[in-house]
């Protein structure tokens, strides 16, 4: 079993930066690939970025490509989401996921466990 809990949201003027962290319990977190996904209002849950178990793959949506660093930090159990140069349309709630697949994993699908979501807003 693994909970899931994200941190780092908030209100950010377009052209800024945002770190997202997402805090993994479990013992067995190292072992699960980790993936972050948003919604937009009004719109379905995407996948925004992907990070293999050890860390050693990563997956990035067109949308955020350049723009976006996910990285992992074992010993901690976290997960971390570097976006630059946030646009508008960034707004949405982001959530954090694990998937015992191990590899990266852009399909939502088959992402085990889920974050609450943390909302980020850009204002323009």
């Amino acid at each position: 079993q693994v909970q899931l809990v994200e941190s780092g949201g908030g209100l950010v003027q377009a052209g800024g930066s945002l770190r997202l962290s997402c805090a993994a319990s479990g013992r067995t977190f190292r072992s699960y690939a980790m993936g972050w996904f948003r919604r937009a209002p009004g719109k379905e849950r995407e996948f925004v970025a992907a990070i293999s178990w050890d860390g050693g793959g990563t997956s990035y949506a067109d949308a955020v490509k350049g723009r976006i660093t996910i990285s992992r930090g074992n010993a901690k159990n976290t997960v971390y989401r570097q976006i630059n140069s946030l646009k508008p349309q960034d707004t949405a709630v982001y959530y954090c996921a694990a998937s015992a697949a191990r590899r990266v994993v852009v399909t939502e699908a088959l992402y085990q466990y889920w974050g609450p979501g943390t909302q980020v807003t850009v204002s323009s």
